[in-house]
């Protein structure tokens, strides 16, 4: 298979490093499970893309479900969440979740997370698709970057091995075992090979395939691709969730504006000013996302705006600034007072439902290989994912993997097999930066919330047209991350083209309903 890897190399040429976990990703998935991985008396190292602290979980503002509340209880967060996922949630994924969720948020309060609290305790709010308030949330709107403290601080004081700027460009896989990695120390400008007993995928998701997109600089699905390459199994690519409140002004970057503005009452008004969720759900603007989405587009192209507005005014204005400090101060510098101001607002790909396919305890279908948190697909999620269960998910399944693999590492030593790539031809000189350009922006006229089959075909005909850069070698780490993009961007459109019918984050306009012969999962392996 010429396309195996990116580059051409030698690991018997590369400096080379041991340890038993080697962890691919500093968010919250990545960082609990080397947290918990350390406490079981595991040695861990770390590889993070750029800075320990450039994460999705970092930009988090809503918050994290558990049931946690007087009135809540996990088998009604498991309806919930099986409700949102559209028939597609594996039960026994979202029972783990909901049922061990709890006791992990315990843990993070105990490791020193502050989340927001009021007379009654902790001040749990609510989110779209929730029928009770179970959403943790700190500093009001900043939930992640709490998070993000916390388990960097933890980290740092285990001493755990944390090596920033490592961009990883191929697992190391011989007779379906992985056996570590090999990766760019972007520092030292330098190959190098990390082996490990347990390979962690943690690396995020895939947002920055789209042009429109909450996603920080990191998410370009890189986890996905080495994984597909390496011949792990892939489930649910088409399945993306874009979340429908993004600001959307003129010269300002996209902006996520929490789903929990909306669970504390704000309105959606198309530009009429009519407010207009209750004729689409009689959840009204608490519907499930991919359901807000489309009524959204719908308004947007029956009154030929490319927005709709969020409205906060019939709110106490007090309750908002305290509540949504960071939104309220990033809309100020644009002049925005969201008291007063309604604020402009679209959809935007934002959370990847699917993944590299994991049993119960984060295994993928190949041996050693083990993956958590976004860049993963158990089931837990389904068609569409409930809010707030993204965060929960890293925890709950990171703790898995540790818990599965702690006592097997104790008996096992692996072999230690070399690995060489020379059959790769010279990097082509090409404008990769113009090539990623143009893939965002197909990704979103094509492959976005709204699809057809022409307009798949289209986006399949593309990467088609691309296919023979898996034959050169990558030259350096702007190149290798275009190649992640459309290897992923390519199994994303694939599935969706596959997929003959509509269902939670994948709507079809040639297959506007769902259909119980589609009450199934799309799976890829090379």
């Amino acid at each position: 298979m010429p396309d195996k890897y990116m580059i051409n190399f030698d690991s018997r040429e590369l400096k080379q490093e041991d340890d038993e976990y080697i962890i691919l990703g500093s968010g919250i998935a990545g960082l609990y499970t080397a947290l918990a991985a350390s406490e079981a008396g595991g040695s861990v190292t770390v590889l993070t893309k750029y800075n320990m602290m450039d994460t999705s979980t970092d930009k988090a503002q809503g918050g994290i479900a558990a049931a946690l509340g007087d009135s809540d209880s996990p088998s009604l967060h498991r309806e919930d969440t099986i409700v949102a996922g559209a028939g597609l949630c594996d039960d026994e994924a979202v029972s783990a979740l909901v049922n061990e969720g709890p006791q992990r948020v315990k843990e993070l309060i105990e490791m020193g997370a502050i989340f927001d609290s009021d007379s009654q305790g902790l001040a749990l709010t609510r989110e779209g698709a929730h029928s009770q308030r179970r959403i943790l949330h700190a500093s009001g709107d900043a939930t992640g970057a709490e998070i993000q403290r916390v388990l960097t601080e933890r980290v740092r004081e285990k001493k755990i091995r944390v090596k920033e700027n490592h961009y990883v460009v191929d697992l190391l896989v011989w007779n379906n075992t992985c056996y570590g990695v090999v990766a760019f120390d972007r520092d030292n400008d330098s190959l190098k090979i990390y082996r490990g007993k347990v390979v962690v995928l943690a690396t995020g998701g895939l947002g920055r395939l789209f042009e429109f997109n909450t996603n920080p600089e990191i998410a370009t699905g890189d986890g996905i691709a080495i994984a597909f390459r390496a011949g792990a199994e892939v489930m649910d690519m088409e399945f993306i969730q874009f979340h429908p409140t993004v600001l959307k002004l003129p010269g300002a970057p996209p902006f996520l504006i929490s789903e929990a503005v909306r669970g504390e009452g704000a309105y959606l008004r198309n530009v009429d000013g009519l407010r207009f969720m209750p004729r689409y759900h009689d959840l009204q603007e608490l519907a499930p996302r991919d359901i807000v989405v489309r009524a959204m587009l719908k308004e947007m192209a029956t009154t030929g705006a490319n927005k709709v507005y969020l409205d906060l005014a019939h709110l106490d204005p007090e309750v908002i600034k305290k509540r949504f400090p960071n939104i309220t101060k990033t809309c100020a510098t644009y002049g925005l007072d969201i008291s007063v101001d309604p604020i402009p607002v679209a959809p935007a790909a934002h959370y990847m439902m699917g993944g590299v396919k994991t049993n119960l305890v984060g295994e993928t279908s190949i041996k050693g290989l083990y993956a958590c948190g976004e860049v993963a697909c158990q089931g837990v999620h389904g068609a569409n994912r409930l809010a707030s269960n993204s965060l929960l998910d890293g925890l709950v399944f990171g703790g898995r993997i540790v818990d599965e693999t702690r006592q097997f590492l104790k008996t096992y030593h692996p072999r230690r097999p070399e690995f060489a790539c020379d059959w790769l031809l010279e990097p082509v000189k090409i404008d990769f930066g113009e090539l990623r350009k143009k893939l965002e922006v197909l990704m979103g006229s094509k492959v976005g919330p709204v699809r057809s089959g022409q307009g798949l075909k289209e986006s399949l005909n593309f990467f088609d047209s691309w296919g023979y850069l898996g034959r050169h070698s990558a030259e350096n780490v702007e190149q290798m991350e275009v190649k992640n993009m459309l290897q992923v961007g390519e199994l994303v459109a694939e599935a969706a083209l596959a997929r003959r019918e509509s269902r939670g984050g994948h709507y079809r306009v040639d297959y506007p309903d769902n259909s119980r012969r589609w009450q199934k999962h799309i799976i890829f392996r090379r």
